[in-house]
């Protein structure tokens, strides 16, 4: 199996500390990609709702594992750094699947996945993550395991008891072999500063409109930012002004803060 070079999984590694915290702008596609890179990421992380739309897809499990793996590879053959995808719970009906979707990322030359919990039962994201981590090393790979905890994303269970809910999981998936938690949903410093302190591994949470800025996360303990389909989800908002703009008053000014031609056009047609 042929996969990412080692410096890179050990660069993608490196880069988790909250001094400053590694801060990813999620993409979805080869151009939105090269963007990002363009702007000075350090790394390349998808998002898979992103993914998703942009393939035809809804979020939720619901893409092909095959279109998933070939979107990886065809990102992480445009750009230089690494790159970490979001396989959702990994792309499988159960844990033996995981294995076979952990081998495409791989050949695909990412060097991180991020597996999500969702509505599943904790034991099962577990045993997903277990088999993702033999998978892995087996292979003779070193990748970064992130494991996403939903209970705040999604309001699971009792608010009173959340957060330890929260950390329950977290040391589960810890013990299960992931290399990092991510905790979308919670931006409260209070609560960030208590995951922070209680998870051993970095702490990954997704940031918008209102969280604090980056460097305040990482002095809360935050050692990973990243955006989730924000990122898509404005580029798709950018079109719908545009669309509405021409269809209803019949102007243009939607695209005055456009990328310029060239500039994109450039971006992709250099190599890697």
């Amino acid at each position: 199996m042929t996969f990412a070079p080692p410096a890179a999984s050990r660069l993608f590694r490196s880069l988790h500390t909250p001094r400053p915290p590694l801060a990813l702008a999620n993409a979805w596609d080869v151009a939105s990609a090269r963007v990002i890179e363009a702007a000075g990421a350090p790394a390349i992380a998808t998002t898979s709702a992103g993914v998703a739309w942009s393939l035809g897809a809804p979020d939720g499990d619901a893409l092909a594992r095959e279109a998933a793996l070939d979107l990886i590879g065809r990102i992480a053959a445009a750009v230089a750094v690494p790159v970490t995808a979001d396989i959702e719970g990994g792309y499988g009906k159960d844990a033996d699947d995981v294995a076979e979707t952990v081998e495409g990322v791989l050949a695909a030359g990412a060097v991180g996945v991020n597996i999500e919990d969702g509505a599943r039962p904790p034991a099962e994201l577990a045993a997903r993550l277990a088999v993702a981590r033999r998978t892995a090393d087996r292979a003779g790979a070193d990748l970064f395991l992130n494991a996403r905890v939903d209970t705040y994303l999604f309001g699971l269970g009792d608010p009173d008891t959340r957060l330890r809910e929260t950390l329950d999981r977290a040391h589960r998936y810890v013990e299960a072999g992931a290399d990092g938690v991510f905790v979308p949903g919670v931006t409260d410093p209070a609560v960030l500063t208590e995951l922070a302190g209680a998870i051993p591994v970095p702490l990954n949470v997704m940031a918008g409109p209102g969280a604090p800025a980056v460097a305040e996360l990482g002095a809360l303990g935050v050692a990973r930012v990243s955006l989730g389909s924000g990122v898509a989800q404005a580029a798709y908002a950018a079109a719908r002004r545009a669309a509405l703009g021409l269809y209803r008053s019949g102007t243009y000014d939607s695209l005055t803060d456009a990328i310029p031609f060239p500039d994109l056009n450039g971006l992709l047609g250099q190599g890697r």
